[in-house]
């Protein structure tokens, strides 16, 4: 594999500038990590972060003489957020770990370029280059980039040990980059051994690997591996059910939908809101994931393939389109029916058919008919818009207007 990249991101002059600030102090500053690894994989590349043998107070000092912008944000662990024309870099002085507890790690910062490459997690991210894109590689990473293998550096056993959300990460990136999605042997004895210590791992850092483990383009041949493994039946309760997630992930593939992880894992994990809850206690989701996961469980019960096409568009229509969907895939997937079905793809695609029409009728026009106030008119209008949605959304305003109008007068 090529020894040196080039790549827009490192030409950028916003990068070369937090280059030139640092190395104008006499010190060496190397781009590491994902954006090192993305760009000779040729995927892809974000965040850009940057290791130097600059202490924090030398790094914030001479990029403020270069007119950067610096944020102290994890002095503690010698990082700095310098902004280059808008952009944030995170640059980080040199470390090794001093201590860890399966959680943090209390670091020490040395200028051995090799001691900070040896406490990072996997070969593939110990890769740095220079202004100019040369490799430096201290760990041989770059021989696991072709083919991919995910591969902890040194033990398997004692960087999980250091923390042990590493075993996640394990299984995400091996899902991401790995072309058969078969995990390194040794690295998955060492999870194996050791996954009892994800119990010991806060739900939220937990939940972000999950999410992203279930959009990785191998999704479905790790994620048995995680079930097999038993490294799941730590992390929860519920039965997974690798049938319905793998058959969601079809589904997706064939109608051209993004891949959605929160969808996923209510497939794999949720047949309840007790289930969803369960997850919850866990996993610490937002308030809107939470509700998500939930009501999809609920909703997606009263969705089946014989549903008629007026059944179907009230179910969309009191749903709404993000619910009504997360139902109709949830329901074909936990089916026996196949990812071609034609059913269930009539009601996946009714919204790219029908958009719901809007109930025309306000608590104004009740009001307008002598009624005060009060719960009466939204009793009145619940019972309009049930009529109206029985006809199959058929009965014009003017026709809802005058039934309203008879069933106050039935009512004075």
């Amino acid at each position: 594999m090529n020894r040196r990249i080039e790549a827009p991101w490192l030409s950028a002059s916003a990068t070369q500038a937090v280059f030139a600030a640092l190395e104008a102090g006499g010190y060496t500053v190397r781009a590491v990590g994902g954006i090192v690894r993305n760009t000779l994989l040729g995927l892809p590349a974000t965040d850009i972060d940057f290791a130097t043998n600059a202490l924090p107070a030398q790094t914030m000092r001479l990029a403020e003489a270069a007119q950067l912008k610096t944020v102290a944000t994890g002095l503690a662990h010698g990082t700095v957020t310098v902004i280059s024309a808008g952009v944030p870099f995170e640059v980080t002085t040199l470390r090794r770990d001093v201590a860890t507890d399966g959680r943090h790690a209390q670091v020490a910062f040395t200028d051995d370029w090799t001691a900070d490459a040896a406490r990072r997690d996997f070969t593939i991210n110990a890769l740095y280059c220079s202004r100019t894109g040369e490799i430096f590689d201290p760990l041989q990473g770059v021989g696991d980039l072709d083919p991919v293998r995910i591969r902890f550096i040194g033990s398997a056993a004692e960087r999980i040990c250091e923390d042990y959300l590493r075993i996640l990460r394990f299984f995400r990136f091996t899902a991401a980059y790995c072309a058969d999605g078969v995990l390194d042997a040794e690295g998955l004895s060492a999870c194996i051994a050791h996954r009892v210590g994800l119990a010991r791992i806060s739900g939220e850092r937990i939940r972000t690997e999950l999410l992203k483990l279930f959009c990785a383009p191998h999704a479905v041949a790790v994620t048995r591996t995680l079930i097999e493994s038993r490294v799941f039946s730590v992390l929860f309760a519920q039965t997974p059910l690798l049938g319905a997630f793998s058959r969601l992930v079809e589904i997706e593939e064939k109608l051209g939908l993004k891949p959605d992880p929160l969808l996923r894992l209510s497939a794999l994990a949720v047949t309840s809101r007790e289930d969803a809850a369960q997850l919850h206690s866990r996993l610490k989701f937002s308030a809107r994931e939470f509700a998500r996961l939930s009501e999809a469980a609920s909703n997606g019960a009263g969705v089946v393939a014989s549903l008629s096409a007026g059944e179907a568009k009230r179910i969309l229509y009191e749903l709404g389109i993000p619910a009504y969907l997360d139902a109709v895939l949830l329901s074909w997937a936990h089916s026996n029916r196949p990812t071609n079905d034609g059913a269930f793809l009539e009601l996946a695609t009714l919204p790219d058919r029908w958009t719901p029409p809007v109930f025309s009728l306000t608590g104004a026009d009740v009001r307008a008919l002598g009624i005060p106030a009060g719960p009466q008119i939204g009793e009145l209008l619940a019972q309009m818009e049930s009529d109206w949605i029985a006809s199959g959304f058929a009965l014009s305003r003017e026709e809802l207007l005058a039934e309203l109008k008879a069933r106050v007068g039935r009512m004075i």
